[in-house]
C-alpha cells in the first residue's frame, strides 16, 4: 500500500481511501501497525481539527435516530458530518452486527457524510480501540464535526471523554425511579443530557424527567471547563427533528466558551496523554501473546490451581521474565 497517495487521497476529502485508512488503523497485523503509524504520523502535519462530540445512551433511546437526524440538519448548515459508531462484539463469536448504516438510511446518501461502524472487540469503555485514530483520519478528510456513537451499555462508557471535546448522554422519558439507573460516573461526564422522544403521548414524561436530571445536574460540583449553565438538560424529538436547532446552538456556545479559554487546549494535551499511556498498557498486554509467555502462563496457573504457589507470587514470577 501507498502510504504517500493514501494520506493526500484523504486530505482530499475522497471517502472510499478514508475507509481504507480506518481499515488499515484498525488491523492488527503488524506490518499493517507499521503503515497506520507512517499514515497518522503524515496526517498529523495537516494541523486539521474537528469538533468532536461523544454521544452514549441505552440501547433504544435513539441514539441512531437522533444522530441521523441531527447530521441531516448540519448538512443543511453545509457542515460536513462524520459517524463513527461502535457495536457490541460477541462475547462467544466476536462478530458484531455493524448495523448503524442501515438505521441512517437517509444520512449515508449524503456526500457530505460518512458512516463507519466498528466492533468494539474486547475494549472496554463502550469505544473500540482504534476510534481515536479514526477520529484523527476524519479530522484530517476535513469533517467539521466527528460524532463518536458509543456502544451503549450503561454507566461504564466514560472513555468517550478522552475522545470528544463535547459529551452528550442521551436518555428516554422515564419515571422518578429511572432516574437512580444513571450513576454519577457517567452524569459527571457529560457536558450536556438530553431526553429523547419528547413528543406525542410521552412529551409530558421527557419534561418531567428533563426537570429532574436539571436538578440532578445542579447537585453536581461545578466544574472548571464549564460556563455558566453547564451542564444542562433539554429536551428533543429526534423522530420530529424538534430541539436539534437549540441542541446544536447549546453545543457551539460550550465550544466556543472553552475554545476561548485554557480548557481546549488542556483537555486535548491531556486527552493525548491518556491515550499514550493506553498504548504503553496495550503493547505490555501484547507481550502476554507470545508461544513463552502462553506456556509460562499455563504452568504458573496449574501451580496456583494446586495451591503450590499464590497467586501475587505466580504473577510477580511471570513478569519477572517478561522483563528478562
Amino acid at each position: 500500500m501507498d502510504i504517500a497517495e493514501l494520506s493526500d487521497s484523504i486530505l482530499k476529502a475522497d471517502r472510499r481511501a478514508l475507509a481504507r485508512a480506518i481499515t488499515l488503523v484498525e488491523s492488527a497485523r503488524a506490518d499493517h501497525r507499521q503503515q497506520a503509524d507512517a499514515l497518522l504520523s503524515s496526517l498529523a502535519r495537516s494541523g486539521r481539527q474537528s469538533l468532536r462530540i461523544g454521544l452514549s445512551g441505552t440501547p433504544g433511546v435513539g441514539k441512531s435516530t437522533f444522530i441521523e437526524s441531527f447530521g441531516m440538519m448540519l448538512i443543511g448548515q453545509g457542515l460536513r458530518v462524520a459517524v463513527l459508531a461502535v457495536d457490541p462484539s460477541s462475547a462467544r463469536s466476536g462478530g458484531s452486527i455493524l448495523g448503524d448504516k442501515t438505521r441512517m438510511e437517509r444520512l449515508s446518501r449524503e456526500r457530505s457524510a460518512f458512516i463507519r461502524p466498528s466492533p468494539s472487540q474486547t475494549h472496554l469503555g463502550g469505544v473500540a480501540r482504534r476510534t481515536r485514530d479514526a477520529v484523527a483520519l476524519c479530522e484530517a478528510a476535513g469533517f467539521d464535526v466527528v460524532l463518536i456513537e458509543t456502544v451503549g451499555v450503561g454507566q461504564s462508557e466514560t472513555v468517550v471523554s478522552e475522545l470528544s471535546d463535547l459529551f452528550l448522554l442521551l436518555l428516554a422519558p422515564a419515571g422518578g425511579d429511572e432516574l437512580q439507573g444513571v450513576k454519577r460516573g457517567i452524569m459527571e461526564m457529560a457536558d450536556i443530557i438530553l431526553v429523547n422522544k419528547a413528543d406525542g403521548d410521552l412529551k409530558p414524561a421527557a419534561t418531567r424527567t428533563c426537570a429532574d436530571y436539571a436538578g440532578a445536574l445542579r447537585l453536581l460540583r461545578k466544574r472548571p471547563q464549564d460556563p455558566e449553565g453547564f451542564p444542562k438538560a433539554l429536551t428533543v424529538s429526534a423522530l420530529q427533528e424538534a430541539g436539534l436547532v437549540q441542541v446544536w446552538a447549546e453545543i457551539t456556545a460550550l465550544a466556543e466558551w472553552r475554545r476561548g479559554s485554557c480548557h481546549w487546549e488542556r483537555n486535548r494535551a491531556s486527552q493525548a496523554q491518556y491515550w499514550f499511556a493506553e498504548e504503553v498498557r496495550q503493547a505490555l498486554l501484547a507481550r502476554l501473546d507470545t508461544p513463552w509467555a502462553k506456556a509460562r502462563m499455563a504452568e504458573l496457573s496449574s501451580a496456583v490451581a494446586e495451591g503450590r504457589v499464590p497467586p501475587q507470587v505466580a504473577a510477580r514470577d511471570l513478569l519477572a521474565g517478561l522483563g528478562q
